[in-house]
């Protein structure tokens, strides 16, 4: 069991049998009446941000039966993505809809954490910086400098990012899976 003093950004907690991450919290102690957390939660199964408030020393909240996996990423088809545990070689199948935007940046052989909730996979957890190759962008100019303006990129797994105007196609970039945004040129 969670308390609410327990809450932080990232735990993961199960609210009446469903797993959720908490996104958000803040601690209000109102001048009247007793104080409470304002929470903001996904719902690790179906992705689903709800915001949801606790009564701060009082309400609790319980572990959820959960298990992180290191499994590299294969291949994806039509019905979704195949992941496999490199002890084992076990494969196992994620449908799009439980991998959600995270496609945006699985390339071939990626190593992921495939989070389980009751024996059961349900969400990968990627890496915070993948680098991904510039398939599409337009032409920088002559005079562009590292802190002038941004255009659209397009990366090989079909993920746009605004990059600086020097970045040309075929450079691969570091990006921060967490917020999409490039971060710099990745050291090859």
């Amino acid at each position: 069991m969670y308390q609410t003093t327990d809450f932080r950004k990232g735990l993961k907690i199960e609210i009446e049998g469903k797993p959720y991450l908490i996104v958000e919290f803040q601690h209000v102690n109102p001048g009247k009446g007793s104080a409470f957390v304002r929470t903001r939660l996904k719902n690790l199964e179906t992705n689903q941000v709800t915001e949801r408030t606790f009564k701060a020393g009082v309400e609790t909240v319980d572990k959820p039966d959960m298990e992180e996996r290191e499994m590299e990423f294969n291949y994806s088809d039509m019905d979704g993505f195949n992941f496999m545990e490199q002890s084992t070689f076990e494969m196992i199948h994620l449908s799009n809809d439980q991998v959600g935007d995270n496609k945006n940046y699985l390339q071939e052989g990626i190593k992921v954490f495939v989070l389980y909730f009751n024996a059961r996979p349900i969400a990968i957890e990627l890496p915070n910086f993948v680098n991904l190759k510039v398939v599409s962008t337009d032409p920088g100019l002559k005079g562009d400098t590292a802190s002038g303006g941004s255009k659209k990129a397009i990366l090989e797994t079909g993920l746009q990012v605004n990059v600086p105007l020097f970045i040309k196609e075929g450079e691969v970039l570091k990006i921060d899976t967490r917020t999409g945004e490039y971060i710099e040129r990745a050291k090859v």
